[in-house]
């Protein structure tokens, strides 16, 4: 069983204080040798990778017992100003590694793209809707476990706040930091019948004027083609919506014109909707299988149509409990290098049992399972992607590659990450020259993960 870690509040200030200086400071030169490198691209042992101080790759490769590649691997380090010869003591699990030190032996572990998270409410106490601060907080508390870019989900509230919460990512945004990839709007426009944790007093048919509103709050521009505009790139990177509404297929389409990917999700469509959803622009499912209608031979729902349209992605969450282990496996299968794992983690994350509030709803969680006080219902998880990966490989037997890219490579392409882009300049996904400087190393028998960077920032 995945052992999960709960740090306590008096640790959290100076993690988070800590988290925060380095995505706002400066990105430094990396040099990491010695490792077992686990992407998408494959398994390759006696891997290095040295990246600069912009915080992008340089070059990357392995080394072989009669010196092969050595000389590459000295060069590269060079081009950024580290000495070869100087080598970083020995790391232990855990501790810190010197920012001004020199090459990194990774002594065996294994090194993966930084992983990225596009479907995330909050961690330790703190939501993504509670405010520079509350970022700050639930950031860093998805960081140290190896998610080194987010999209930050925004829950329903009423459309003032869910504006001013939009605004605030923003300005988050504005301000540099290169964690942050913008946020996901997971209502209002939900159907009531798949509301799930979701105030129902607060969902809306998604007409032009909100519409509008929500796009005016993001700074976007309207444009023209499937997943990006012509005009000013907003901050809002997806929107869950049920095409079922009478609006929906309509605001699908202006949303994508904005630059926005669209999500099915939260939905009662039936077949012929949901594909309709998807050809009007919509470039990912929410969550398959929660909250919508399921699979039925006579009724396909929305499901089918998801998974037989190769430019939509599928996000899971694999907590083995949001879909048991049987549905993880038949789920990963069906859209082979489509499926990106996500945590819908919520402010319990990383915290001990207890009440919780999500929204401005009371949420109970019970052995790690957050549900809502009111009705019952689930209430998002307590997942990181660190545990959805561990599950995957460790439990469900998945092959490393498919689980590694499951939380990398497949989240950043849905957006169009996967290439250079005006978000994140640099690709993210793969540990290859041009890709940014996101780095996890973890320990190779457990999968947890004990050292972290985003674009060349040493966050753990």
């Amino acid at each position: 069983m995945v052992r999960k870690e709960h740090v306590m509040a008096e640790d959290r200030d100076a993690i988070v204080a800590r988290v925060t200086a380095a995505l706002e400071g400066e990105a430094r030169p990396v040099a990491i040798r010695g490792a077992r490198k686990v992407d998408a691209g494959g398994v390759r042992d006696n891997f290095w990778v040295v990246s600069d101080a912009r915080g992008v790759i340089v070059a990357s490769g392995t080394t072989a017992a009669n010196g092969a590649g050595e000389e590459a691997f000295e060069h590269a380090c060079r081009t950024v100003g580290i000495d070869p010869a100087t080598t970083s003591a020995a790391i232990p699990s855990g501790g810190p590694i010197d920012a001004h030190g020199g090459v990194i032996d990774a002594d065996g572990r294994i090194l993966t793209p930084g992983y990225v998270d596009i479907h995330s409410h909050g961690a330790w106490e703190r939501s993504f809707d509670d405010g520079p601060d509350g970022i700050d907080v639930a950031r860093a508390g998805h960081a140290v476990h190896g998610t080194t870019r987010q999209v930050l989900s925004l829950i329903t509230n009423p459309m003032d706040v869910i504006c001013r919460n939009i605004r605030t990512v923003r300005e988050k945004m504005a301000s540099g930091r290169p964690d942050i990839l913008g946020c996901h709007l997971e209502g209002p426009f939900l159907a009531l019948k798949r509301k799930g944790a979701h105030d129902p007093n607060c969902l809306k048919d998604p007409t032009s004027d909100l519409v509008d509103e929500m796009l005016e709050a993001s700074g976007a521009g309207i444009g023209s083609g499937r997943h990006g505009g012509s005009g000013a790139l907003g901050c809002i990177r997806q929107i869950t919506i049920a095409p079922e509404y009478e609006h929906g297929i309509g605001a699908i389409k202006r949303f994508a014109a904005a630059g926005v990917v669209p999500a099915v999700g939260h939905c009662d469509a039936d077949y012929e909707t949901a594909k309709a959803g998807f050809d009007a622009g919509a470039g990912i499912m929410t969550h398959m299988f929660n909250a919508m209608n399921g699979l039925h031979h006579r009724e396909p729902g929305p499901i089918p149509a998801a998974v037989e349209d190769p430019r939509v992605t599928i996000e899971l969450i694999n907590d083995g409990f949001h879909v048991q282990d049987p549905m993880v496996r038949l789920g990963f299968g069906l859209a082979p290098h489509r499926i990106a794992f996500v945590t819908d983690a919520m402010a319990a994350t990383g915290c001990p049992d207890g009440a919780y509030k999500l929204g401005e709803l009371d949420v109970n969680v019970v052995d790690g399972h957050a549900r809502l006080v009111s009705n019952g219902a689930i209430a998002g998880s307590t997942l990181t992607l660190e545990v959805a990966i561990q599950r995957a490989v460790l439990e469900l037997g998945f092959t490393p590659a498919d689980a590694v890219e499951a939380a990398t490579l497949t989240p950043a392409r849905a957006f169009g990450f996967d290439h250079p882009n005006p978000v994140t300049g640099a690709p993210l996904g793969l540990v290859t020259a041009g890709y940014a400087a996101d780095f996890n190393l973890l320990d190779p028998a457990s999968w947890a993960v004990e050292h972290v960077w985003c674009a060349g920032r040493n966050l753990k």
